[in-house]
Order: structure tokens, then C-alpha cells, then sequence
């Protein structure tokens, strides 16, 4: 492995992050497990970052692209494309939009810098709301709305971006009060916010933020927004890149946790859509969606063997009802990781919801953050056969725990197992 590394190293940036200290190279996979090149099994708690949803090799996917492939990988949007009509009126119906039309790119990066194009061209502005702690990408613009430094590289950016309130429950000015008086303070402070800016053309938010580390603000957070930013037109766009397809578990759009105001105008998806193949997009409100002025295609955004893959995903993920695993078992597997930190001084919290689970670590006896630690467990985790990922606006403190959303109950309670041994040898 290190002759590869040290390859990787001469001809990759610096700055493309790697983890463990003996990094690793993933072979192949099956189910929930994943090889590495010396033959190391390994139970997959982090699906490649959340984009493997339902599980590795799925015989279904893989089928549905290797047929693909024997007859056109490619052609672009220039042309009509079957396999794309059909997810798109599949992805537009789940939705929740009305009046639809959906817009295929090939990451969720390239899917939020679509939302953002739209967003400042239909409201004739570039002042844009976002979240702190946000994370929605890595291209300039998307760095430009991101409201977590270790992921911000610079503070240039084509947009205005101011940073509101609440996306994270437990840190902050407002972390001490009720759900109630805490939705009422953000929405004051949004008022305030507006007050002092020129008008936006959106807000993007998360409903549970990813690279933040698995935070979520109180249900009907971004319901109350709502109602603030249709006073001035302002548009919502919800980022689903993490949290769509029934992931969370209680919802198939994180959205849907702060629907009493309706759908947002805009919603962002990717990641396990494609179940590892490259897929993002768009769906939005068809007066939004269409109101660019100029020709615009993708060369790659929908190709037929990403769509092929996209059907075939979702089509199992619906028909094996994996959103309704996803909260069984995953509300089994919270319980039990609340039940070990609660012996465990250096875990402040166990958050989350379905099979997106942080746990936030911080230096026993206080409430700073502790990147050693979760470095730490990292580490340990993998020893003991375990994959996690780690995250979060406070260097970096949380772990990340985000399975194929098929993960079988006895699988759950193997990780969970590998995972309290990992933080009792840390703590």
C-alpha cells in the first residue's frame, strides 16, 4: 500500500484528504461489506460518503448497467434520451414540487451550483441565505455559501452570502432554550437579517447537515422560515444531496420535516440516487427551472448508463420499502450507541435520524470539541472492522455513521459493537 500511496502522493493535490494513517484501497464489495487489497473485510458504515444507499454490487443495479453498457453509454442531452424522461418523471412525482421539471448534472456540488444559477437569475440577485455550519459543495460558488471553514478555502465567491441561524440544535446563542422559543429566535433573527440586506434571491439549507456533523435544528425550523421568505419572494432551495430517498427514515425528503408551509421551490439531490454511479440534479417549480435566457446542455449530466443505474436504485429502494428500514433499524441502532455514550464522558451527543447518525466527541469534563479523539476512534473503528466517517463545524469532532440503507438489524448491532469498544479504548 505504501507504493501506492506514495504515488498518490506525486501526482494528486496536496489538499485531497485521505483517512486513516495507513490509508486505504477498497477492492471491491458485497451487501454492507467492502475488501481491502490485502483481503481485510470491512462492515461499511459510510457508503462512500453516503453515495452507496442501498448496498455494494446490488445484483440489480449491476445488471441494469452492464446491459446499459452493451448497447450506449453516452449521447448528451442534445438528444433524446429514454432512461432520462423516465427517472426524471419518477424523481419529479416523489418530489413534492408543483408543476415540476428536473435537471440531471453529475454530482450534488454541480446540482447546488445549478440550484444557485436559477436561484439569481429568476429573483435578479446575488445575495444568498445560507446556514452556518453548512457545507453544499466544492465549486467556487458553492464554496461561497459554505458555512464551515475547514471546507471554505477561500473567501472569494460570486455571491453575497449571509449566514442565519439554526442549523445546528445544541451549539450556539439559542442552544439553551425550548424547540419553540428557539424556532422564534431564529425567525427574529432571520427579520433582522433581512432588514439590513438587499433583498435575496434564496435560501439553501440542509435539513440535517452532512460535513456539519449530522446537526438538524427542531422540526418546523425552515416552515417558519418560509413564511418570512414569501413575504418577499425569496425562494427556498432545499439541499437533499445527503438526506433524500428516505435516509432519515421518518421522511423521503429531509424537507418533509418542515412541510406545514409547503415544498421548497427548489430541492438539490445526488449521491445515493446512483448508488456510487455519478448522478445529481435539480427539481424545481417549471417557471424557475425555465427562466435562463441562453442555451445551456450537459455533456454528461444523465448519460443512459447513470440513468440506468438511477432507475434501477430507486426502484429497489422503493419496492424493498428501504426508507421504512432505515428508521427501524436505524432507531434501534441510535438507541443503542445513546445507551453506550451515556457511560462514556468524552460523547456529548448521539443526534440523528434513520441511518444518519452523528456522535460528537469532546474532551471529557468539558465542551470543547476533541479531533484527536475522533481521529482516534477513527482508527480503532477500522481495526476492529468497522468504516465510519468523521465531520463537523467544531473541528471536526463528530463521527459520521451513514450504512446502505439495507443494513440488517444483526449487521447494525456488529457495528455498533466494533464502535463501543472503539470509544471505550479511546475514552
Amino acid at each position: 500500500m505504501s507504493d501506492l500511496y506514495d504515488r498518490h502522493r506525486n501526482v494528486l493535490p496536496d489538499w485531497l484528504a485521505l483517512y486513516y494513517e495507513d490509508p486505504l484501497e477498497l477492492t471491491h464489495g458485497e451487501g454492507r461489506y467492502v475488501w481491502d487489497a490485502d483481503g481485510n473485510r470491512y462492515l461499511d458504515f459510510f457508503g462512500g460518503i453516503l453515495t452507496t444507499m442501498t448496498a455494494h454490487a446490488l445484483p440489480e443495479v449491476t445488471k441494469a448497467v452492464s446491459e446499459q453498457a452493451g448497447r450506449i453509454l453516452h449521447s448528451s442531452t442534445l438528444y433524446l434520451n429514454r432512461s432520462m424522461v423516465e427517472l426524471a418523471e419518477r424523481i419529479a412525482q416523489l418530489s413534492g414540487i408543483p408543476n415540476p421539471r428536473v435537471f440531471f448534472t453529475t454530482s450534488g456540488t454541480e446540482a447546488n451550483d445549478t440550484a444557485l444559477l436559477l436561484a439569481t437569475t429568476y429573483r435578479r440577485s446575488n445575495t444568498i441565505l445560507a446556514m452556518r455550519n453548512s457545507y453544499h459543495g466544492r465549486s467556487f460558488s458553492a464554496v461561497g455559501i459554505t458555512g464551515n471553514r475547514s471546507w471554505s478555502p477561500t473567501s472569494l465567491s460570486p455571491l453575497q452570502t449571509l449566514y442565519v441561524h439554526g442549523g445546528v440544535r445544541t451549539r450556539g446563542p439559542f442552544a439553551e432554550l425550548s424547540d419553540p422559543e428557539f424556532i422564534a429566535a431564529c425567525v427574529a433573527d432571520l427579520r433582522d437579517l433581512l432588514g439590513h440586506a438587499r433583498p435575496p434571491a434564496a435560501l439553501i439549507a440542509e435539513p440535517i447537515q452532512g460535513v456539519g456533523g449530522f446537526t438538524s435544528p427542531p422540526d418546523g425550523l425552515y416552515a417558519a422560515f418560509r413564511q418570512v421568505l414569501q413575504e418577499q419572494g425569496i425562494l427556498w432551495i432545499a439541499d437533499e444531496v445527503q438526506t433524500g430517498w428516505g435516509r432519515t427514515g421518518e421522511h423521503f425528503w429531509g424537507w418533509q420535516a418542515h412541510g406545514q408551509s409547503g415544498p421548497p421551490d427548489m430541492l438539490t439531490f445526488a449521491k445515493g440516487i446512483g448508488n456510487g454511479a455519478s448522478v445529481g440534479g435539480v427539481v424545481a417549480r417549471a417557471e424557475i427551472m425555465n427562466c435562463l435566457d441562453a442555451n445551456s446542455i450537459s455533456t454528461f449530466g444523465g448519460t443512459q448508463i447513470t440513468m440506468a443505474a438511477g432507475l434501477a436504485n430507486l426502484n429497489y429502494l422503493l419496492e424493498h420499502d428501504l426508507q421504512g428500514n432505515a428508521r427501524r433499524v436505524g432507531g434501534l441502532l441510535i438507541e443503542r450507541l445513546r445507551g453506550v455514550a451515556a457511560q462514556l464522558p468524552g460523547v456529548r451527543e448521539v443526534r440523528g435520524r434513520g441511518l444518519m447518525i452523528g456522535v460528537e466527541l469532546v474532551r471529557p469534563g468539558t465542551d470543547e470539541a476533541d479531533p484527536r479523539a475522533a481521529s482516534a476512534v477513527l482508527e480503532a473503528a477500522r481495526e476492529g472492522g468497522l468504516l465510519i466517517g468523521k465531520g463537523g463545524g467544531h473541528n471536526t469532532s463528530a463521527l459520521r455513521i451513514a450504512p446502505p440503507l439495507s443494513l440488517t438489524v444483526a449487521e447494525a448491532e456488529e457495528g455498533a459493537t466494533i464502535l463501543e469498544r472503539a470509544l471505550r479504548s479511546t475514552f
